[in-house]
């Protein structure tokens, strides 16, 4: 072999050597550019995180009540053929997409409705059960299966761990099984009078508890605010509704606790997404503390428009009202049975008061408390851009109607009562 063709054998092997490094170069930089990717990803997560308040053990928790028990067996199934479902799983082919849409932007591909519904929330993923006029609705998602998107108005907020334990007391419905007629004609919401004629009195026992898990919600004209996301405040706000509903129950007859505790001042470290927990640490307390309270009421302020949430009734105008069920309370149909009572009974009153019954769902945290009592509802009064004398003319309207309720019920067990001891009595007699 001469020189030259020496020469050529070099250069053949330089070029290869030069080809693999070129290779294994655009490796290594693609490798680079994934882990800085990861980097600037974990950055941006920890960023969010601390700007967020919100800790990796709750975002944990909301993330497992974001998808369904199947999604956890199909991932086991993926492993272990003994758990593999039968049929389509999670991952079967042309369900991934399906299942990443819905998990991460809250789109479902086959309800166009759900591509508005970040822009417009009363689209999001929740049922109306009873629409104004008392009438049961059909529509909407299968029982059991909600979104896990924000509620609709104020009652979005909250977290996973808000559902309460086994070991909180227990609270013994009022109302019987068999369920009263409602009394026909005089005025509404006046206490029934008993056979002696006097006004009804629960004899200085609180029987119902009025709360707010969003205390701070406010108004734009009474703030003198320009939009809805300023309409907050530490003082005037849905408390004093809440305080008005309690006293006008009062005077009905109708022995009412009202809580108008301020969180974000009471609570170190306060977190709104927290909002529920903190609620029911103050339920909690209250029902330990009487034994007698057995109705419960949550009341909020909506975030929808004026023309929303406001009802024009003999040419005067009141907050427009609307309760909310969460179904993520195992016994959530007593709940709603509790709600549908008032809310036709407010709308045979107050034709166009009530937006109807919605529910919530069973995912994320749509539960707000409701475990805790059959006869606990969470109640939206309005929105931003009602008035406090509007709002106050629907606490009116509302006390008048729990009242009613209530008396009628308390006639039902007293009956039940009399008919039991006469049973007793006859039995024993044989």
């Amino acid at each position: 072999m001469n020189v030259r063709e020496w020469r050529e054998v070099w250069y053949k092997a330089v070029r290869s050597v030069r080809g693999q490094d070129g290779m294994m170069g655009r490796i290594f930089a693609a490798y680079a550019g994934i882990a800085l990717l990861m980097i600037a990803l974990a950055a941006a997560a920890a960023m969010w995180q601390a700007h967020s308040n919100v800790s990796p053990k709750a975002a944990m928790k909301r993330m497992a009540a974001s998808v369904s028990p199947q999604f956890f067996i199909d991932m086991l199934g993926l492993e272990s053929q003994a758990m593999k479902r039968g049929g389509e799983s999670t991952f079967s082919s042309g369900r991934v997409g399906t299942f990443v849409a819905d998990t991460l932007l809250h789109i479902k591909p086959g309800e166009p409705r759900t591509l508005l519904a970040s822009e417009l929330p009363q689209m999001r993923g929740n049922r109306l059960l009873a629409a104004p006029g008392g009438n049961r609705t059909t529509g909407g998602e299968e029982a059991g299966k909600g979104a896990n998107g924000a509620a609709v108005g104020s009652a979005g907020a909250g977290d996973a761990g808000s559902v309460p334990t086994a070991q909180e007391p227990a609270v013994t419905p009022v109302v019987a099984e068999t369920k009263p007629e409602l009394p026909q004609g005089g005025n509404v919401g006046e206490a029934q009078a008993s056979p002696a004629g006097t006004k009804p009195s629960t004899d200085g026992r609180k029987v119902v508890f009025v709360y707010h898990s969003h205390p701070r919600e406010s108004w734009v004209s009474e703030l003198n605010v320009k939009n809805a996301n300023e309409a907050e405040d530490s003082q005037k706000n849905v408390t004093l509704v809440g305080k008005r509903l309690a006293d006008k129950l009062e005077e009905n007859g109708i022995g009412s606790m009202h809580s108008g505790v301020d969180y974000p001042t009471k609570v170190t470290g306060y977190n709104w997404n927290y909002s529920y927990k903190y609620s029911l640490q103050t339920v909690k307390d209250a029902v330990a503390q009487n034994k007698d309270i057995t109705f419960l009421f949550d009341i909020h302020r909506d975030s929808a428009a004026r023309d929303i949430t406001t009802a024009s009734i003999g040419g005067t105008d009141y907050a427009k009202v609307y309760f909310i069920v969460g179904k993520k309370n195992e016994r959530w149909e007593q709940n709603e049975s509790f709600a549908r009572r008032i809310h036709e009974k407010l709308e045979s009153a107050y034709p166009g008061l009530s937006r109807g019954i919605w529910d919530k769902g069973s995912g994320g945290h749509a539960e707000y408390n409701q475990s805790v009592s059959p006869n606990s509802i969470l109640v939206e009064i309005g929105g931003p851009f009602n008035t406090l004398e509007e709002c106050y003319r629907t606490a009116d309207a509302l006390a008048g109607v729990i009242a009613g309720l209530y008396w009628d019920a308390e006639k039902v067990n007293a009956s039940a009562k009399v008919a039991a001891k006469g049973t007793t009595v006859v039995a024993g007699s044989n």
